[in-house]
Formats: structure tokens, sequence, C-alpha cells
């Protein structure tokens, strides 16, 4: 304990001198559950108050995979706990640090705001701003203050004369800070709707009202940037030690049911309360001023391939679940024709766990937003969060595919009453 007490306390300084974390000799595994007794001991691994496992997914049921980052001293240790309880390990990377080494690596060719590198929160924000002073007469840029840090969350509203205000769309990316393929694939999802030649892609920019909002959690973001790449969670403060609770487990609808955590230094906390975190309370403000023109609402998280559906507290199914599953098989097959990647569809519950207090539950939950998805971006876990840069523009282009999709095959439901 006090080896445990010292190490977590190295890490405080560490963080408050905003010294890079480095991952040197941590691996990545892939820990599948044979049994009952070995999803305990995962769930007692995730929850520990001092757990030095960096979950990278939660733990599932029985057969279902959980991503964990070990660090070099625990890896004997891990292996002694797989073999006693029944869970088969496999090394998804040998070196973790080298994976953040090779996406960090900047591209020489990228020169402005491209997507061939992974961009930091000014490069977004001022592209952002960007935006509204190239396209004023459709870009609105939108400031929410602020988060625990002081920072502005940074948006825009695009709206066409043509747009329908009651056909609204928010869009909302990178609320987990280190999930940085989320904000590249809505910033280039952004960037066509407003500069495609493309007719399918202009014709639905011009229906609807959008807002985006690429950076949830900039706090966290900034952090995962400058300090600790693998950083998840808000910056708020909770205990001696640990910082943080998870932005994604903090809103008010059927907060704490499932599939969270009510100890500070897990990566699940759901926090002291329901918006306990500013930057969560200050988005559900602006939304709830727009909730009565959602036609929808996407959250983009990576990795995993899945297309969402609410809920993630319980199995039962929403109102609309078969119009809206039907709609997202329709999307993941657009979105395998380009590059042939694979996505699953179904509920948040029962596709991977359970996980209550998430932005789109309590969308659906509270407004019941008629269309309402979670995509779970590339890839499967071979690179999990630490894509390559290369495939920024692989994975914006098949997710833009399927998202172009939601949209006709609701549009085709409603007219038709078939999809």
């Amino acid at each position: 304990m006090k080896f445990i007490v010292a190490f977590l306390l190295c890490l405080v300084v560490h963080s408050c001198l905003s010294e890079k974390v480095r991952y040197d000799g941590y691996k990545l595994y892939k820990f599948t559950p044979r049994t009952a007794e070995a999803v305990q001991a995962l769930v007692e691994l995730e929850q520990g108050d001092f757990s030095e496992y960096n979950f990278w997914s939660s733990v599932g049921p029985v057969g279902i995979p959980v991503q964990i980052m070990v660090p070099p001293y625990k890896i004997s240790e891990v292996h002694h706990l797989a073999e006693r309880v029944g869970i088969d390990a496999e090394v998804m990377m040998e070196n973790v640090q080298d994976y953040i080494d090779a996406e960090e690596r900047p591209a020489t060719y990228d020169t402005g705001f491209g997507w061939e590198r992974y961009h930091t929160l000014s490069e977004i924000n001022e592209w952002l701003v960007n935006l509204r002073d190239t396209y004023p007469e459709v870009v609105t840029l939108i400031e929410v203050n602020a988060t625990y840090e002081g920072r502005t969350i940074l948006g825009v509203k695009v709206q066409y004369p043509t747009s329908n205000v009651s056909q609204s769309v928010f869009v909302e990316s990178t609320i987990h800070a280190r999930e940085w393929i989320t904000s590249a694939t809505t910033t280039y999802i952004l960037n066509e709707l407003l500069t495609s030649t493309n007719t399918t892609i202009s014709e639905l920019a011009r229906k609807h009202v959008w807002y985006f909002f690429p950076v949830f959690n900039p706090d966290g973001f900034q952090f995962s940037h400058t300090t600790d790449r693998m950083w998840r969670k808000t910056r708020v403060p909770h205990s001696v030690l640990c910082i943080g609770a998870d932005p994604n487990r903090n809103w008010d609808y059927h907060w704490g049911v499932a599939g969270t955590s009510n100890s500070p230094c897990t990566e699940i906390y759901r926090g002291p309360e329901p918006f306990s975190e500013p930057s969560c309370r200050v988005m559900s403000e602006y939304i709830d001023g727009i909730a009565d023109q959602l036609l929808a609402y996407i959250s983009f998280h990576s990795f995993s391939q899945l297309l969402l559906i609410p809920f993630g507290y319980t199995h039962e199914h929403i109102g609309n679940y078969d119009k809206i599953y039907q709609i997202g098989l329709k999307s993941a097959e657009a979105l395998a024709q380009r590059f042939g990647t694979q996505y699953r569809v179904g509920t948040v519950y029962e596709t991977i766990y359970p996980a209550a207090g998430s932005s789109p539950d309590w969308v659906k939950g509270k407004y019941g937003t008629p269309i309402v998805y979670t995509y779970e971006l590339r890839d499967l876990g071979v690179h999990g969060f630490l894509l390559p840069p290369e495939q920024i523009i692989p994975t914006s282009e098949e997710t833009l595919d399927s998202f172009i999709t939601i949209f006709k095959e609701y549009e085709a439901y409603e007219t038709n009453n078939v999809v």
C-alpha cells in the first residue's frame, strides 16, 4: 500500500509540473474472461480505489474482451491472475510509448488545418473561428462558458436559408479526452457539410440546422496533449490523490445505476453528484435551450467499431428502437462499402456493457429526441485510442458515408413508413 500511495503521489506531482507522462514498457492486453469469477476479478481491478491498471474499455459479461494497459511492474501479477481465474490474455501492444510516438509524429506534408495529423485544442478552436469568418452568412460561433479550468467550450451552428430549424442536428465528440480520432472525424464531417460539391452532401447540409461541438471536454483534451496522452476524464479534483470524473457518466438520467464507480481514482468515476462537472452542466443547459428543435443527437467515441443506441443504464429498449435499429444496420452497411470496415449495431447495455449517466441517454430519456446514436470509431483494439494519423481520413470518409445514410434512411422511413 505504501508503494501504491507513493506512486500516486508521484503521478500527482508529475501532473502538476506538466511534464509528459511516458508509457515505456507498458503493454496493452486484450483480456477475455471465460468465467463469472474472471469477470468479477476484472471488475475489482477496474473499480479498485488505487488501481494501477488503465482500462481502455470497461468490463462486460463472460466472453466479451476488455483492453487493459498494464504497467511493466504489474505484468507478472496480471498473468498469474489470468491463469488463476480463467482469462485469455493476448498482447495487443508490446510497448505503448512506441504507438504514442508514432501517432504524435508531425506530418511534414501537412500545412494549415487538415486531416493528415491530429490537432490540438487551440488549433481546433482557431479553425472554428475561421469557419465563422469564412462563412459568415451560414456559420455562427457558439461559446459556452466555462470549464473547471476556465476554458470556453467552442462550437458552431450551421444554418442555410433553406435549413429547417425543427430538424436540427447536434454533434458532439471528445467528451473522453484521449479519443482524438473523434474530434478529427467530426471536424472532417463539418468541413464536408460546408464545402463538398457532392450533391448528396450539400443537399443534406441545407436541410438541417447543425450544431457541432468537436471538443466536449477541453480541459481533459488539453491535458491529453500537454501531459498525459491517456487521460480520459475531466480535471476537477475530487480527492487528495485523484483528479477528474468520467464526463460520460455524469449526466442526470439514471445517474450511477450501472456501469459506473463511486471511487474518484477510477476511469469510470461518475462524480459526487449529477452534473458535478462544470463542462457537463453548462452543455446540458445549452442543449436544454434547443432541445425542442432537435431531430438528432450524435455522439462520437472510440474505439470498437460500433453504432450504439440508448440506453446504457438498462436492457429495456427505447420506444422507436425497431426503426432506429434498422436504420443503424443500413448505416453500418454504408460504412462498410468503402473500405470493408465492419460495425456492429445495438444498444449500449446489450452490445458492450452497462454505462449509466451518458449524454445520449440523457438526451433520449429527457427529450425523446427521435435519432440518437453513439459511434465507437476505429479500431477493434489493435491501436485502440492511438489510431495512426494515416487512418484519420479513411475513418472520416467511411463515417461520413454512414452519417449521411442515417438521415437518408430516416427521411425514407418517415415518407414511406419503410426502411
